[in-house]
């Protein structure tokens, strides 16, 4: 499948944006990060408003768009609802911060509500694209490696923030390294699936194609090898090192060292899970082949 890099672009930032508004809803349980819980949410609201933007490059007629809302079981449709349910959420928190004393405090119920649409917006973005007829998107890992990137980049961008106001929180680096090994473990376990994935294509040996008798038939092994094959690159030095691998480095750094360390080591980590989550996405899209990849 071609690359779609609208929805590329659009999924990672809403993932990345669910994982700042969540990042700071924990931090706002814990009474912890109120000078940065105004510019948090004003990231976490921009990112979802950069990727809105972005998913309109996926549409070839503007007008039409609202075509795509015409039934409560289609991806799209439960996309704009979690979407609507989030800006509402954020509205709320917004205005809550700005009642708040200290300007950097909420109640609690709207605190576990950033959590729980955060977490829900990124599951139903990650859902839409689990279908049968693509063997390598049908998987429930992938919502849940979706989800854990976005998190692991939100909570490195809120702690990188924290720090460069001066400010520290243990609940925040301690969500930090368990999204971030989460995260990791989500990524390799997306890559397995990928590479086991080659046995559910449809497979009919040998055969005549009148509309291409001079192609040759399609190796859906060599198609799906992403370990070794033609993807390996990307998947070993996009996926699992800059990906994986790094964030999780920089966050149990930093988590050890502590201070002004978060301010480097969480922009730096945040920067690799994004990177790492358009290297997941690219290969996602690379494998998105019909379960009849002959046709």
């Amino acid at each position: 499948m071609e690359l779609q890099w609208p929805l590329i672009i659009f999924t990672t930032l809403l993932a990345w944006s669910c994982g700042v508004f969540a990042t700071q809803g924990a931090l706002a349980l814990k009474g912890e990060g109120r000078e940065v819980q105004l510019p948090a949410l004003i990231a976490s609201v921009a990112l979802l408003a950069v990727s809105g933007v972005a998913v309109f490059f996926h549409l070839q007629h503007w007008e039409r768009i609202f075509n795509g809302f015409g039934h409560i079981t289609s991806g799209i449709t439960q996309e704009l609802i979690a979407i609507v349910v989030f800006v509402v959420v954020a509205v709320v928190y917004f205005a809550m911060l700005r009642k708040s004393e200290d300007g950097g405090t909420v109640p609690q119920w709207l605190a576990v509500a950033a959590i729980a649409i955060s977490v829900v917006l990124a599951v139903v973005s990650a859902h839409s694209y689990m279908m049968a007829a693509r063997p390598a998107w049908d998987t429930a890992v992938w919502p849940l490696a979706m989800l854990l990137a976005g998190g692991a980049a939100g909570a490195l961008t809120v702690m990188a923030m924290l720090a460069a106001k001066g400010g520290e929180s243990k609940v925040g680096a301690l969500t930090s390294v368990v999204l971030a090994a989460a995260s990791a473990v989500a990524s390799v376990a997306m890559v397995a699936v990928w590479q086991a994935s080659a046995g559910s294509f449809a497979d009919v040996g040998y055969h005549f194609d009148p509309t291409s008798p001079t192609s040759a038939l399609v190796d859906a092994a060599a198609e799906t090898n992403v370990l070794s094959g033609d993807l390996a690159p990307l998947v070993w030095l996009g996926v699992v090192v800059v990906g994986a691998l790094a964030p999780l480095a920089c966050a149990v750094l930093a988590q050890k060292k502590g201070g002004k360390s978060w301010l480097a080591l969480g922009a730096t980590g945040a920067a690799c899970a994004v990177v790492g989550a358009v290297c997941l996405r690219v290969v996602f899209y690379e494998l998105g082949l019909s379960v009849f990849m002959f046709y």
